[in-house]
C-alpha cells in the first residue's frame, strides 16, 4: 500500500527528474497535436501535470497499480485532457487503438522485474517517430537501500521482513540502449544517460522520512499489524541512516541520489 501524502513531501526533488527527463523529448510527436500520451506508474498524478503543460492539445492518461495512488490523482483530472484508470505494468500493453505518441514514465520501472522485456512489444506499437522515455531510481548500492537490506535480513527481522536485495532493479544507461536500439523496423535513436542528484534534506532524520514514500513501502505493510515492532525497525533503521548521511553544518543533510534516464524514438 502507498501513502500519497508520505510520496509528496519531497514533491521537490521527485519532481526535478521528470523535467529534466522531459527536456529531452521531442517537442513534436506522432498525432501532433492531439497527441496521444500515456503515464507509466503515474502515482499521485502530479508528475502527469507537465505533461499537460509541455502538450496542452493532448490527451494523457495516467496509468498506476494503486488505488490509493489513484484516488489521490483523480484530483488533477482535466476532462478530455488528463485521466487516469488502473494497470499493472508487468502486464500492460499498448492498445493499438489508442496510438499513443508517447510512453512516459518516472520512477516506476524498477518496481516490474524484467521491466525491459516488455520493451519490444512497447516500441512495437509506437507509430515511426513514437518515443518511449523513463527515468529510475539507480542508487540500490548506495547506504539508503543496502542498510535497509541489511536490516531486513538480520536475526531479528528476517522471519517478518526479511528478503533478498535486488540488485538486478535497474540496468544501465549502455544496458538499455543496447536492447532498445535495434527495436522496430529501422530501430530507434537512443538517448541513455545517468545523472547524481545531490539533495539537500532538512528535518529530523530527512532520509527516513524520504524511504518511507517509496523503499520502505514494503516494510511498512508488514508490520502494519504491529505497531510496536513497525517503531522498533523504524528505530534502528533511522540510526543506522543518521550514520551513513550525517546532518551538516549548516543543518541539512546531502542524500546523493543516482537516476538512470532513457530516451527511445522509433525511427
Amino acid at each position: 500500500m502507498w501513502d500519497p501524502q508520505q510520496y509528496l513531501r519531497h514533491s521537490g526533488p521527485r519532481l526535478r527528474p521528470v523535467l529534466d527527463l522531459l527536456a529531452h523529448v521531442p517537442h513534436r510527436l506522432p498525432g501532433h497535436p492531439r497527441v496521444r500520451i500515456a503515464d507509466l506508474g503515474c502515482g499521485p498524478g502530479g508528475p502527469s501535470t507537465p505533461l499537460a503543460e509541455r502538450w496542452p492539445e493532448a490527451h494523457i492518461t495516467g496509468f498506476d497499480n494503486s488505488p490509493e495512488m489513484l484516488r489521490e490523482a483523480e484530483a488533477q483530472t482535466r476532462p478530455g485532457r488528463l485521466d487516469f484508470a488502473h494497470a499493472d505494468l508487468a502486464h500492460w500493453r499498448p492498445d493499438p487503438a489508442e496510438n499513443f505518441g508517447l510512453l512516459f514514465s518516472n520512477a516506476a520501472l524498477h518496481w516490474v522485474p524484467g521491466h525491459q522485456h516488455a520493451f519490444p512489444d512497447w516500441i512495437a506499437a509506437l507509430p515511426s517517430g513514437g518515443t518511449l522515455a523513463f527515468q529510475v531510481p539507480g542508487n540500490f548500492a548506495a547506504p539508503s537501500h543496502t542498510l535497509l537490506a541489511e536490516l531486513r535480513d538480520s536475526p531479528r527481522w528476517r522471519h517478518r521482513v526479511g528478503a533478498p536485495l535486488r540488485t538486478d532493479a535497474v540496468l544501465s544507461p549502455a544496458e538499455y540502449a543496447a536492447i532498445l536500439a535495434p527495436l522496430g523496423p529501422d530501430g530507434c535513436e537512443v538517448d541513455a544517460w545517468e545523472t547524481t542528484y545531490l539533495h539537500r534534506l532538512t528535518g529530523p532524520d530527512p532520509v527516513l522520512e524520504w524511504t518511507k514514500g517509496t523503499s520502505l513501502r514494503p516494510v511498512l505493510a508488514r508490520l502494519a499489524d504491529d505497531p510496536g515492532a513497525r517503531d522498533s525497525f523504524l528505530a534502528e533503521y533511522a540510526e543506522a541512516l543518521r550514520a551513513a548521511y550525517p546532518r551538516g553544518a549548516d543543518g541539512t543533510t546531502a542524500f546523493p541520489f543516482r537516476r538512470v534516464f532513457v530516451v527511445a524514438v522509433k525511427r
